[in-house]
């Protein structure tokens, strides 16, 4: 199997605020004064970008130097970034705009509240022929469950656990509610063309689902799938080995589109294929690894962790040749010992308040990408070492 590597590259979301969890919006200020941050509807947080490299190493770089730079800017203010993906610790029952006088904001605060206000990580595929990015699509949407089981980080809103790993997920207002499995890209322009004139879709960026085809000019010119499902990984080695194991996937899917398309592999109908897809992201949001999904192949009930360590085995040969073992490594760990979502929950279980949980993971975020920065600089000063 020869298949090169994909240009990626991530959009990060991240909430900002105190140490001990209390959330506090500055995205204007941040974006005003730090070159790469933009703003979302709601303030309390922010948005950066890296760009496409098909490098695991260049990535992991690219996406520490914008926390670093935004970090110190915080400090400056007595604040800090918060790992997790909703208002831990609230408040979710008022929305705070970034831009009073954005009228598209003010229609997403209208429609929706704060199910909006979110923290995720989107990671982006390069794949630019559109048969390839399509058939991509496809699989990506029925297995993006997986994805999220890996990275759900959100079991906590407003001071309480939801009983949900990923409560982002639940909460987050899919648009259109229902979204078909795409068979061309001459289906997605007719499907994008007919929903933007009944009104569903405000422009074309509104299109929020579990992935999504991406590019400058939608939906007509194409160049990336968007995973849009995930929570937000603070960690960026695990939030790498996850986007390897999604790279993986495609390339065998590339490779071979036969054994993986759903739509030549799979003995359901592209509209049942939609409707477990939604399922099993529901499930995985609820329950994440311990989840119980369908098998897009065959419709059988299958645990999360269990279809997530069947594929990471017979991904091993491909992983091991394509050099990707090593970014792979914090699959394990996750796979052992939970989730974020997973470990705060328990945690909580053994007596630990939700505050003093999320004042030692923030504290830990920080020293993980100190420890991180650390590493980079020393390979940075001996090239050859």
């Amino acid at each position: 199997m020869s298949v090169a590597p994909l240009l990626k590259g991530f959009e990060v979301e991240l909430f900002t605020g105190q140490s001990d969890g209390t959330v506090v919006g500055v995205a204007e200020a941040a974006a005003a004064s730090l070159e790469g941050f933009v703003t979302e509807p709601d303030h309390r947080n922010l948005e950066y970008t890296t760009p496409p490299d098909a490098d695991y190493g260049h990535q992991l770089a690219l996406l520490l130097a914008p926390r670093r730079a935004l970090r110190a800017w915080l400090a400056g203010r007595g604040l800090t970034l918060l790992p997790g993906s909703t208002l831990s610790l609230g408040d979710s029952r008022r929305f705070e705009r970034s831009d009073p006088a954005n009228d598209y904001h003010g229609y997403i605060e209208a429609s929706y509240g704060t199910r909006v206000v979110t923290a995720s990580v989107h990671i982006n595929f390069g794949i630019t022929a559109m048969e390839e990015l399509f058939a991509a699509c496809r699989l990506i949407r029925c297995e993006a469950a997986l994805l999220l089981a890996l990275s759900a980080s959100s079991p906590f809103l407003d001071g309480q656990a939801t009983g949900a790993h990923s409560q982002r997920w639940l909460q987050f207002p899919l648009t259109p509610p229902q979204v078909p499995l795409f068979l061309s890209h001459q289906h997605y322009i007719d499907w994008m063309l007919q929903e933007l004139a009944a009104g569903s879709m405000q422009n074309v960026r509104h299109l929020w689902t579990s992935v999504r085809p991406n590019g400058d000019d939608r939906p007509y010119g194409l160049n990336r799938l968007e995973l849009r499902i995930c929570d937000l990984i603070s960690d960026p080695e695990a939030l790498l080995a996850i986007t390897a194991f999604a790279e993986l996937r495609l390339m065998q899917l590339l490779a071979d589109p036969a054994a993986h398309d759903p739509l030549r592999a799979s003995c359901l109908d592209p509209a049942a294929l939609a409707a477990l897809a939604d399922q099993n992201d529901r499930a995985a949001a609820r329950s994440s690894l311990e989840a119980e999904l369908l098998d897009w192949r065959t419709g059988e009930p299958v645990m999360a962790r269990s279809w997530i360590q069947r594929e990471l085995e017979a991904l091993a040969p491909l992983a091991q040749a394509t050099g990707l073992t090593a970014v792979l490594a914090p699959l394990a760990e996750i796979l052992s010992h939970g989730n974020q979502a997973m470990r705060w929950l328990e945690r909580q279980r053994q007596g630990e308040s939700i505050a003093s949980i999320l004042s030692a993971a923030i504290a830990e975020m920080a020293a993980g990408e100190n420890a991180l920065d650390a590493r980079l600089a020393t390979v940075a000063a001996h090239p050859l070492g």
